[in-house]
Parts: C-alpha cells; sequence; structure tokens
C-alpha cells in the first residue's frame, strides 16, 4: 500500500526549542505523517536555531525588534511562511501573541503547547496559579489557535500530581518529559487527519 506523503509542518520558536526538537526527532521516524519544512525564530539569538540547524533544518529569522508594529511583523513572518508552504504550524515556545488577522490566515492550521489543563490557566504563570488554587494536578495542552488567547479546542492533554512541596520551577521541571512526548504525539494525530483530506 502507498503511503501518504508526509504531512509538510513548520516550526515557530523563540527560545532554546526543546518542544522543536522532540517534534523534529519524532518526525526523522519513516513512519511519521509529519515532515519538518522549517524553523522560523522571532528572536536572533534563540538557541533553538542552532539546535535546528545541528538537526538539519532549515532555519529563518523574522525578527520582531526590527518592525515598527505588530501588523508588519505578522506581515513578514506570514510572508515567510508562505515560501515554506507548510499544512500545518506548530508554535513552539512562540512568545509572540498572535493577532486575529494573522490567525485568520492560517486557519484550521495553527496548533500551540500551554503549560495547563485548559481551560484553565490560560495565559502566563501557569504553574504558580495551579499551586496556588490549591490544585491536585497540573499539566500541558495543545491546542487549536483561534483568536482568543490560549481558547482553542484541546488536541490532547497529559497530567501530573501537583506534589505537596512542589514550586512553580520543581513542577515545570517535572512536566517537561510529558510536554516533549505530548506535542509530537499530538502532531502526529493531527498530520493523520490532514492525510485523509483531499489535497489541494
Amino acid at each position: 500500500m502507498m503511503r501518504s506523503p508526509k504531512v509538510r509542518t513548520a516550526i515557530l520558536i523563540s527560545g532554546r526549542g526543546s518542544n522543536m526538537v522532540a517534534i523534529a526527532q519524532a518526525a526523522q521516524a519513516t513512519d511519521y505523517p509529519a515532515e519538518i519544512v522549517g524553523v522560523i525564530s522571532n528572536r536572533p539569538d534563540a538557541k533553538g536555531l542552532e539546535r535546528a540547524k545541528a538537526l538539519g533544518l532549515n532555519t529563518d529569522i523574522v525578527d520582531h525588534k526590527l518592525y515598527d508594529n505588530r501588523k508588519a511583523f505578522e506581515q513578514a513572518l506570514h510572508a515567510q511562511l508562505l515560501a515554506l508552504d507548510p499544512e500545518i504550524i506548530c508554535c513552539a515556545g512562540f512568545m509572540r501573541i498572535l493577532t486575529p488577522w494573522f490567525v485568520s490566515q492560517w486557519h484550521g492550521r495553527l496548533i500551540n503547547i500551554h503549560p495547563s489543563l485548559l481551560p484553565k490557566y490560560k495565559g502566563l504563570n501557569t504553574h504558580q496559579r495551579a499551586i496556588e488554587a490549591g490544585d491536585t494536578h497540573a499539566g500541558v495542552s495543545v491546542h487549536w489557535v483561534t483568536a482568543e488567547l490560549d481558547g482553542g479546542e484541546v488536541i490532547d492533554q497529559r497530567s501530573i500530581e501537583i506534589l505537596p512541596h512542589d514550586t512553580a520551577d520543581t513542577l515545570a521541571e517535572r512536566l517537561l518529559p510529558v510536554e516533549l512526548a505530548l506535542y509530537p504525539d499530538a502532531l502526529e494525530a493531527v498530520a493523520l487527519q490532514f492525510q485523509k483530506q483531499p489535497r489541494q
């Protein structure tokens, strides 16, 4: 039986690129349904760029500081993505809030990872907020990106128990392996769905 073409996937990063590496390594498997066509950072000093190059990935920089406003930055980012022609875009530690205009350009093709059990704790300081609320569990979610911050439908999520002496830092450290396993699995599920759709 002929294997379906791999789903073209771009990854947006701002920092060390841990989730990007996890996705890219998963994508090296012959039977993984997505291929990484490029990694774009909005920060030229992002450590993830070197890690992506070490994996043989195409990298680009769209430095948000070089643009007068968010609209100009997003238009440049949009143009760079069009050149890569991805079917899916993964935000992986991409620390820019995307405007409704940008999200609408890539509607149904943008996914993000967020360090909480959505719909709880949208935004920042999620682990500290979970601890302060007395939650028994914390976790991580991969979700569709919509115009509402961290408001899109959850694709998959996983959790761990909050221990009595956990701090935000220890919780984040214990969650990292869970996070790095979740994103490749969630992308795989999305890419398999894309493979079933008629190609343009």
